[in-house]
């Protein structure tokens, strides 16, 4: 049974945040003149009370270090098993929790993102959990919180590179990200994370035109047909749901969606999450869109009766089967842009094969549009 069908006996774990936060109060024991700790339990939010092993200690001058080894649990994250460290020192007086990025820690290099332009990559939530962890802290030995806090991931620069952060403007590294403090096993929040802060950065940007794609080869059509920048290409992955309500909210002008047939037939035929684990293509439902651009009964009863999408292309040569995916994955997509929408938002689908050809595509409609 894979990973994806047992959830209930993966094992969870800890964000880049919440590791973040408890090297901070175990560093800050050892600022205020206390051992480092051999370990620090974390007060979350939610209730959880996770205890998180100091590896890591040193006191230079006159700051601290700790470190904490992040454990992702079961969860495919690339920031699995890195060295979290928080280097504090003592900062001005009535100053506050001041935040800087180390080693393998961005930095905000273009609006849109929730943090100003010049700031460290650490998200808000992670800020506001390393702020109460060293609120605890300063209550427990009577001291402040006016703090220089440097977040450090060594490596992060090159992990980075595995993530969305070059193409969001976050320069240097890796993001301090969480909001609960917990992983859950391929719930891929950072993958969610990152594209709505793509559909942020775009806008930010005043761009009017953005390219959603499935994967690289769909990626590289859009690219090919439109010559959009990186800064408004979104790589939605199977995450069709969340880039499309993401965008209803927050709307820009004009999308092109593009992705392989059989994911696309997959969100022609109302599924949100097109991955293989959670929706699978209706060969029926390709059947009776085949009938609707031409196919004879024989020819839609062997496509109804395949093995695979791509067996459907390969059978209905001299057929728009691509185009009439698009068109009807295009129904799809502009009747959830329209849901409550006060903003109308133009949208095209384009269908790519195996090996990146264009084999469909739906022109542009507006999700006002009959």
């Amino acid at each position: 049974m894979g990973a994806q069908q047992n959830k209930a006996q993966l094992r969870r774990g800890w964000t880049t945040g919440a590791c973040a936060a408890a090297a901070a109060a175990a560093a800050y024991r050892a600022l205020h003149g206390e051992a480092f700790p051999d370990a620090i339990t974390l007060h979350l939010a939610n209730g959880k009370r996770p205890l998180f092993p100091i590896v890591h200690k040193q006191r230079k001058g006159a700051q601290a270090i700790a470190g904490v080894i992040k454990d992702a649990g079961d969860d495919p994250d690339v920031t699995h098993q890195a060295l979290v460290l928080a280097k504090l020192r003592h900062g001005k007086k009535g100053a506050g929790v001041t935040f800087r990025a180390g080693e393998g820690v961005g930095v905000i290099t273009r609006p849109g993102l929730p943090l100003a332009v010049g700031e460290p990559a650490i998200n808000p939530a992670p800020r506001r959990m390393i702020c109460a962890a060293l609120a605890v802290e300063a209550q427990h030995s009577g001291g402040d919180t006016d703090i220089i806090v440097e977040i450090a991931i060594p490596g992060g620069a090159e992990l980075a590179q595995k993530t969305w952060n070059p193409r969001l403007g976050i320069s240097g590294g890796l993001s301090i990200l969480g909001t609960t403090g917990v992983v859950v096993p391929y719930s891929c929040s950072a993958w969610i994370h990152s594209i709505h802060r793509g559909v942020d950065v775009a806008r930010a940007a005043g761009l009017e035109h953005i390219g959603a794609a499935t994967g690289k080869l769909s990626e590289a059509a859009l690219r090919h047909l439109h010559a959009l920048p990186d800064i408004a290409l979104i790589d939605m992955g199977d995450f069709a749901g969340g880039f499309l309500k993401y965008l209803r909210r927050h709307p820009i002008r004009r999308v092109s969606i593009a992705g392989g047939a059989g994911k696309l037939s997959k969100l022609a035929n109302g599924a949100l999450d097109l991955h293989s684990g959670r929706s699978q293509a209706d060969f029926a439902f390709l059947a009776s869109l085949a009938r609707q651009v031409g196919a004879s009964e024989a020819l839609a009863q062997r496509i109804a009766s395949a093995a695979s999408v791509g067996e459907c292309l390969a059978i209905s040569e001299g057929i728009a089967l691509g185009d009439a995916i698009a068109r009807a994955a295009q129904e799809k997509v502009l009747a959830l842009l329209g849901e409550g929408a006060k903003t109308r938002i133009e949208a095209e689908i384009i269908v790519i094969d195996r090996s990146g050809r264009r084999i469909g595509q739906s022109g542009w409609r507006s999700s006002g549009q009959k």
